[in-house]
């Protein structure tokens, strides 16, 4: 067979390999598991307990995806063993996307390096988003607490080695290892830790004086600290915060000191990369609305919206960050 013929034969064949692909196209579409989703219910578990802001975003959140999709989100709260029940739930749950886990930090990046065995693996979640971002905030009680800036406030403690305490909700938390952080920054305080289950007993906790400070998010503290109830001493952004710009942010005082607790949405391992990729798109969107943005402002929180590649590589950041406070801090794995 001559050289021209067999060059014709080799480019119809190409060209009808290439019309089938184009042909076959929107089939394939319409067997992708992302195609038809969602067509019911998705149920968003939350780790811990309502009344703070782990609770409050994905119920933001959520509300706006049932309205733009038209199928009910419900959000659940299922508590206990510092993020860990409702991780294991999540990741024991069918990887259709009509399950999905709202977390902060604690059951993705830090109980690894806390507990020597834990029921999931944190590696293996399919990240979707990272939804928002508010830093912590160093609230103390103003009626039990005579420092008015953070310095006036160090130099409290130290005059006053084991004679104060600290609330957290738990060793696993931001607000527990950030404390640890500052207690080490200062150079090793001397401040007693006790634990509450949840940022609502914890903050009662310190509006009561049960306890004299507290690391927690901006997030439901900053009414407390405008109606003169808390003192904000310092924030954990890189940067002062916009809704309490006089209040200086600790890295001013130790460079480098970082605590930012972000709000995220996790699919079960094995999810289609395609369902977390649309979830992500529709989660983006929703945080671009006039109304969403008012009510994360209310928040102190920062719209993230980021993609999936983009919360894994904030997950890996944190869990450096943490891992090494956690050695610093000798909190010895559970």
């Amino acid at each position: 067979m001559a050289i021209g013929a067999i060059r014709r034969m080799r480019v119809n064949t190409i060209r009808i390999a290439c019309l089938a692909a184009l042909l076959a196209a929107p089939g394939a579409w319409a067997q992708s598991p992302a195609a038809n989703y969602p067509n019911r219910a998705i149920r968003v578990i939350v780790p811990f307990p309502a009344g703070g802001a782990a609770d409050a975003l994905p119920r933001i959140v959520g509300e706006k995806l049932a309205a733009h999709w038209g199928q009910p989100v419900v959000v659940e709260n299922r508590v206990g063993a510092s993020g860990s029940i409702g991780a294991d739930a999540v990741a024991r749950a069918e990887p259709d996307g009509y399950t999905l886990l709202a977390t902060p930090p604690a059951p993705l990046v830090i109980n690894p390096s806390l507990y020597l065995k834990l029921p999931y693996d944190p590696t293996q979640f399919v990240p979707v988003t990272v939804i928002a971002a508010i830093p912590s905030v160093l609230l103390v009680n103003a009626a039990k607490v005579p420092a008015n800036t953070f310095q006036e406030f160090v130099a409290f403690v130290r005059a006053n080695p084991d004679k104060l305490n600290y609330a957290s909700q738990g060793t696993t938390t931001v607000s527990f290892l950030t404390t640890e952080m500052f207690k080490t920054a200062a150079g090793r305080l001397r401040i007693t830790h006790v634990p509450y289950k949840g940022t609502a007993p914890g903050l009662a906790a310190l509006l009561a004086g049960e306890v004299e400070m507290m690391f927690d998010n901006l997030g439901v503290t900053v009414q407390h600290v405008r109606a003169g109830k808390l003192k904000a001493l310092a924030v954990g952004s890189r940067r002062r915060a916009p809704s309490l710009p006089e209040v200086p942010a600790m890295a001013e005082f130790y460079p480098g000191f970082v605590s930012i607790a972000w709000f995220s949405i996790s699919a079960p391992p094995k999810t289609p990369a395609a369902i977390a990729e649309k979830l992500s798109a529709a989660i983006a969107e929703i945080l671009k609305q006039p109304d969403v943005a008012n009510r994360l402002q209310a928040l102190s929180a920062e719209a993230i919206g980021s993609t999936p590649a983009g919360m894994a590589a904030i997950m890996k950041e944190d869990a450096e960050r943490w891992r090494g406070v956690i050695r610093a801090a000798g909190v010895k794995p559970e």
